[in-house]
């Protein structure tokens, strides 16, 4: 640690994907951060039995590539070449696959590796301090810094703190930010399977009136395994009867599922379940307050796009913030907070309708709505201008970009 942490720029409450990337991207323009989380270390180096992955748009991954990172993930990434989209296993197929020299749709990596690979990061930089295994005793912040004291005795202070500390995020709670919120009547259940045929480097997702089915490309494992991870929707009710029962039947119904497109499959972990919900906030500021990923804003899982939903928090809110000190502004200045404020809370909530949307549409049973929906994927198939504009929000290249976002350092 190369900094009195009683005197950082800023505070992060959080050491999860989200808060690891901003304290990166914060901490290569300069600015000296202080991390928080209850965790113990070997917690965020291993986290043992997450088997969820992550697909990271290629506007992300420009901005993981311009911290330095996006070498060490490389090895780990396995390209999405090809997304196919299909109202269950009906005729009618809509793909996106990218023009010559335009690279992947995205790159999928295990959260595990990329939580890892965040924390080497981060433990390696002299201008980030870590505090782990603690927390928040004790919050105040006044007209002019935040003062934290943990529950280990150590006291921090920055002009800002920035909330990173997921879906039931303390510091929204204490800064009275409301939040609009429901639940699906939706489980996921997440795991990794091995696969006879090969992938293709192709994302599917096909939709059921039960829930989307998504198998998402993985890199082959050591011995040549073809591999692919799951994302499957469920009825909330039925949820922990699909992760409970025999792994001969469980397979067995993701080949009805499948319709055995990659031949017989084989369940290479366990199978995790966890309730979808909607959550969105009214701001994402307060006094000396920012609230970025999933503390929020969270989304149903049927895009892909929770992860880069909250890497674009951080892009914008790393340039918000240089760009204020740049110019004499106190970090926790209320220009700089309102800038990101307006500048996030409308592409969330555009992101989080679109989906809550797309979720309520594809869910809807009956056969006058499966025609609807294979109309729909027909026209986006046979309209050029409308699928561009769908690839390239699968894409992240969108809306106001953030210079991170396009590869660039603020």
């Amino acid at each position: 640690m190369g900094f009195d942490s009683r005197n950082s720029d800023i505070i992060i409450l959080g050491a999860g994907m989200i808060g690891l990337t901003q304290a990166l991207t914060l901490a290569a323009h300069g600015l000296r951060v202080s991390i928080i989380d209850r965790a113990d270390p070997a917690d965020l180096i291993n986290p043992l039995g997450d088997a969820r992955v992550s697909a990271i748009n290629s506007a992300s991954w420009k901005m993981f590539d311009a911290i330095g990172l996006a070498d060490k993930l490389r090895p780990h990434g396995c390209d999405i070449e090809k997304i196919l989209v299909n109202d269950g296993l009906k005729p009618g197929t809509l793909d996106f696959v990218p023009g010559e020299g335009e690279g992947p749709m995205g790159i999928m990596v295990e959260n595990a590796v990329l939580r890892r690979l965040l924390f080497e990061a981060v433990q390696a930089h002299d201008k980030i301090a870590l505090h782990l295994s603690a927390q928040v005793a004790s919050c105040n912040r006044t007209g002019h810094r935040v003062d934290v004291a943990l529950d280990n005795g150590e006291q921090l202070a920055a002009p800002l703190l920035v909330a990173a500390d997921g879906r039931g995020s303390r510091m929204r709670e204490e800064a009275g930010i409301i939040m609009a919120h429901w639940q699906y009547d939706h489980s996921a259940i997440v795991c990794k399977v091995a696969h006879e045929k090969p992938h293709g480097n192709t994302a599917y997702e096909l939709f059921f009136p039960s829930g989307p089915f998504a198998l998402l490309p993985m890199l082959d494992d050591a011995d040549g395994k073809h591999r692919s991870a799951v994302v499957w929707t469920v009825s909330r009710k039925d949820g922990p009867a699909f992760a409970t029962i025999n792994k001969r039947a469980f397979v067995a119904e993701m080949m009805k599922k499948t319709g055995g497109f990659l031949g017989e499959m084989e369940l290479l972990t366990d199978r995790q379940t966890y309730p979808l919900g909607f959550h969105h906030s009214s701001h994402l500021t307060a006094e000396r307050l920012v609230l970025i990923g999933d503390a929020g804003h969270g989304i149903h899982p049927i895009a892909g796009q929770g992860l880069n939903l909250g890497l674009r928090d951080v892009a914008a809110l790393t340039e918000c913030l240089v760009e204020g000190a740049r110019t004499g502004l106190d970090l926790g200045d209320p220009q700089v907070l309102a800038r990101y404020d307006r500048w996030r809370s409308l592409d969330n909530m555009m992101v989080s309708a679109a989906t809550d949307l797309l979720t309520r549409l594809f869910g809807l049973p009956g056969a006058t709505s499966s025609a609807i929906r294979r109309m729909g994927i027909g026209l986006v198939q046979r309209i050029p201008p409308l699928k561009a504009q769908f690839m390239a929000e699968a894409k992240g290249e969108t809306g106001d970009l953030p210079k991170l976002l396009r590869g660039e350092l603020v």
